[in-house]
């Protein structure tokens, strides 16, 4: 990985910081606001879908455009931006051949706007054909290393830039504490720390090199606020969140964001507390821009101005939705499949419902975040840009980050398995390349397999090749939906000759409100073939490739071993297969606690009622945390020992900073990478104080043998907490520090 992250730095990363924007593009754009009509406004605030513009709609198979439609929208109204694709991605050339005909369009109109182009390239091009497809964001968590997040990002905004696109609706930097939530694997996991640090290496990733440049791209956090938080698990149902807990857990990683210079931000689809977030000025203005400085773009999420109306029902009329979002502060809105936004907008400023200083205000923002794009300069796809479209050593960091987000959960003495054992290869994951890929993968559900990459490979193929034909025998269909898939019987049968059983199991992709579920109870099809796997007799090796937690429980104690691979993208099958022959020695930790059951989710940072269990008195036990699997667990080929944990004071006072140290050893006879985490705990505080909180990581390599001195350095700052006044503090006190099994105690004076 050395040689690898060195040639991106060697020949991407122009600068350490985002770029500011210049002087003259803040005057050039406020005097193209001045000539402006209210009309190319409204148009400006406008973002609508590219189904308006495509021959045939939503129907679409190939991009082309309508000419008629085109201009209706761009010259007729104005519309200065646009999103998402049609049926499924797109092949490149296609891509610059249409936001070329866009950009035409656009040059006809009075004051030549450029049009600013929008996608979702959540892990990866998302709708480019062939593009690079990474790993979710909770597989890049497992890594544990935030430069996979950085690169990864380096990536997508390269492909996205070789596509015309110069807008990206990511990275995602909800915190995933609700394993129900169907945008589970979007998350980075359920520690903020640990989201703020990868959202923020996502953010560098696709800005640092500056908008102008063709390596980068304008970022979106998303969603703000708390969207992740909902009561039920499903996708934009009713968030009730005091707001101390907001603050604590879910404005950090936003706050870091604005403070890296993130372009833009897509808000909450939801409600927080009764309040529509599109309708809530408190945080859109009094918290995001007073509070956390953003001085960027505010875009609403898919349809949510007129759901104020629809479906939350706190607006009357479709005029006081807009009224009500524009107000709080919103800049676009996404409408996007109609023009009911830019005709209800105009209609409210010449009411005086709106004042036309906070258009101005929106447009401004929206023409500056364009000057900084270089869409002025050129509108075009760039030929540099498309150059830079599938390059090999993009499959190479896909390899790679994929080997070091899969997980080993579960060895009995089973892995790696020997190259001269059969294997029986099972299961509706066996042969599916959605179930690697997830959401977001070439379509927006990412679980139609005809548009993968033509050399994407299953896990079955990954196997064949690694240990040859003749040692594999499989069950399985092509296809997550597969009866072959199903058949128990079948499996039983082809046990009888084999020494092992790889038995692949999971979800299929989805992505948003259709992968809504009621409980995380495996699917009964699966539960029979695990059922029936076990009785074999024969070792049984779990594969799940999933975007959140399934329900394992009854089966961990009876298999032999358990791999999770989450959703790891295109190269997951080849990094599966690698790891389960011992060909790479895996390194990933949990980015979230793994339940036993769902009457029982209690996050790793609990507080000390959710650690105690009190039946009576006499019958007090201390094991209320109690996962399946532990946040930051994940096994190696090797082990690891810690010793002499060490404080370079045991005091620490205000604008001091102390070192932590600890020897880590590789006390095994392989080659390892080990994932160090340092947590904290404060004993006493005015607000009941968490069991444990992560405070910093990193990863390292360690040869059989060798040992290593880990350091860490923290400010009080980094053992903060809000306390009941909604005041970030770190207060006097005792602390106890925990790196492994080591423990010492400092006190913040």
């Amino acid at each position: 990985m050395k040689k690898l992250i060195l040639f991106f730095l060697g020949t991407i990363v122009m600068s350490a910081t985002i770029p500011a924007q210049t002087a003259a593009e803040i005057s050039a754009a406020k005097a193209l606001v001045k000539k402006m009509t209210l009309e190319e406004k409204a148009g400006q605030m406008t973002q609508i879908t590219l189904a308006l513009i495509a021959k045939g709609g939503w129907g679409n198979e190939d991009g082309a455009l309508d000419p008629a439609a085109l201009k209706k929208i761009v010259t007729e109204h104005h519309i200065g931006s646009i999103l998402n694709t049609t049926a499924h991605a797109l092949p490149v050339d296609t891509w610059v051949k249409l936001i070329t005909q866009i950009q035409d369009e656009a040059q006809n109109t009075r004051l030549k706007i450029p049009v600013i182009y929008g996608l979702d390239a959540i892990h990866g091009q998302t709708y480019t054909l062939d593009a690079t497809l990474f790993p979710h964001n909770i597989a890049i968590a497992a890594t544990r290393d935030p430069e996979y997040a950085r690169q990864a990002a380096k990536v997508t905004a390269n492909e996205l830039r070789a596509s015309g696109v110069r807008w990206n609706f990511a990275p995602v930097l909800d915190i995933g504490r609700q394993p129900l939530w169907s945008r589970f694997a979007e998350t980075y996991g359920e520690d903020v720390h640990m989201v703020t640090q990868f959202g923020v290496a996502a953010i560098k990733g696709y800005e640092e090199d500056g908008l102008k440049n063709t390596t980068a791209v304008a970022s979106c956090m998303k969603h703000y606020l708390g969207y992740a938080a909902s009561r039920t698990g499903k996708d934009r149902t009713p968030i009730y969140l005091p707001e101390i807990e907001l603050r604590e857990l879910h404005l950090p990683q936003f706050r870091a964001a604005v403070k890296a210079g993130s372009a833009s931000i897509m808000i909450n689809s939801s409600e927080i507390n009764g309040i529509p977030v599109h309708a809530d000025k408190y945080l859109l203005t009094d918290v995001l821009r007073k509070e956390l400085g953003f001085q960027g773009v505010v875009v609403t999420d898919w349809e949510d101005i007129i759901r104020l109306h629809t479906i939350h029902h706190v607006a009357p009329t479709p005029l006081d939705a807009v009224v009500m979002s524009i107000n709080a502060g919103v800049d676009m809105s996404m409408v996007p499949s109609d023009l009911s936004f830019y005709s209800l907008l105009i209609e409210a400023v010449n009411k005086k419902l709106i004042p036309i200083s906070r258009v101005d205000d929106a447009v401004l923002r929206i023409l500056l975040m364009k000057y900084k794009l270089g869409l002025f300069d050129n509108p075009y796809p760039e030929k540099e840009a498309i150059q830079n479209f599938g390059k090999p050593a993009y499959q190479v960091l896909a390899l790679e980050a994929a080997r070091e987000a899969i997980t080993l959960l579960k060895n009995d003495q089973v892995l790696p398995l020997s190259k001269e054992a059969k294997v029986l290869v099972a299961g509706p994951s066996a042969q599916s390349l959605a179930a690697l890929n997830g959401a977001w993968s070439y379509t927006w559900q990412g679980n139609d397999d005809r548009w993968y990459p033509k050399d994407s490979k299953t896990i079955l193929q990954a196997i064949k090749e690694k240990i040859g034909a003749d040692k594999v025998v499989t069950t399985t269909g092509p296809g997550f939906t597969n009866a072959l898939n199903d058949d128990a019987e079948s499996l039983k049968k082809a046990a009888a000759g084999v020494d092992a059983i790889v038995l692949c199991i999971g979800e299929n992709a989805y992505a948003e409100s259709p992968g809504n579920i009621r409980d995380l109870a495996l699917p009964d099809n699966q539960k029979l073939l695990v059922e029936t796997a076990i009785l074999t007799g024969k070792p049984v090796i779990l594969v799940l490739t999933e975007g959140r937690p399934l329900f394992i429980t009854d089966y961990a104690p009876s298999v032999k071993g358990i791999v999770m691979t989450y959703w790891s993208g295109k190269k997951t099958a080849e990094a599966l297969a690698d790891i389960l022959w011992g060909d790479h020695n895996p390194s990933g930790r949990l980015p979230f606690s793994y339940p036993k059951s769902m009457g029982e989710i209690v996050m790793y940072d609990r507080k000390g009622t959710e650690e105690k269990r009190e039946i009576l008195n006499e019958n007090v036990s201390w094991d209320g945390y109690d996962p399946l699997f532990p946040f930051g667990h994940g096994l190696s080929y090797t082990g690891f020992a810690y010793k002499n944990l060490k404080v370079s004071n045991k005091t620490l006072q205000a604008g001091q900073k102390i070192t932590i140290t600890v020897d880590i050893t590789n006390t095994g006879n392989r080659d390892g990478k080990h994932a160090v985490e340092l947590y904290s705990r404060d004993l006493y505080a005015s607000i009941t104080p968490s069991m444990r909180r992560l405070r910093a990581f990193t990863k390292i390599f360690l040869k059989a043998g060798e040992t290593k001195t880990v350091s860490f350095t923290i400010t009080p700052a980094d053992l903060a907490f809000v306390n009941a006044t909604l005041k970030t503090v770190t207060e006097p006190g005792d602390f106890e520090l925990y790196i492994g099994d080591q423990k010492t105690t400092i006190t913040y004076q």
